[in-house]
């Protein structure tokens, strides 16, 4: 194998090592007032935050025509303002959203963060 090959090789190599993928069911619903669960599979398994030790999982609420709005950090802390009635739990590869007398209709998001991008949110 040449050099121009075998460089070209450990580049692609390198490119699909940063591609986390994300797996999340398609549409889940519950009837008005009962709890609901959304699950998110990561793989590779999710870094641990080196300053907090928690899991660098984000969970986002989009509504029709809205920007998305941040519900869940590093994979169980509520950000600020949102109501208790939405919980993260999980770590490593399988994390859930549970969201107690569902009343939010809307699209609901799971992001990994690696530590290099997660400092700056």
């Amino acid at each position: 194998m040449c050099w121009l090959q075998q460089r070209r090789l450990l580049t692609l190599l390198i490119v699909l090592r940063l591609v986390d993928i994300l797996t999340q069911p398609g549409a889940v619903s519950s009837a008005r007032g009962a709890s609901v669960s959304i699950s998110c599979r990561v793989s590779p398994k999710v870094t641990v935050g080196s300053s907090s030790g928690k899991d660098l999982l984000y969970w986002y609420q989009q509504r029709d025509g809205d920007t998305p709005k941040l519900l869940i950090t590093r994979a169980d802390e509520r950000a600020s303002g949102i109501p208790d009635r939405f919980s993260g739990s999980g770590s490593g590869t399988d994390f859930t959203l549970t969201i107690s007398g569902a009343e939010d209709s809307g699209v609901y998001y799971c992001r990994h963060f690696d530590n290099n991008e997660h400092e700056n949110k």
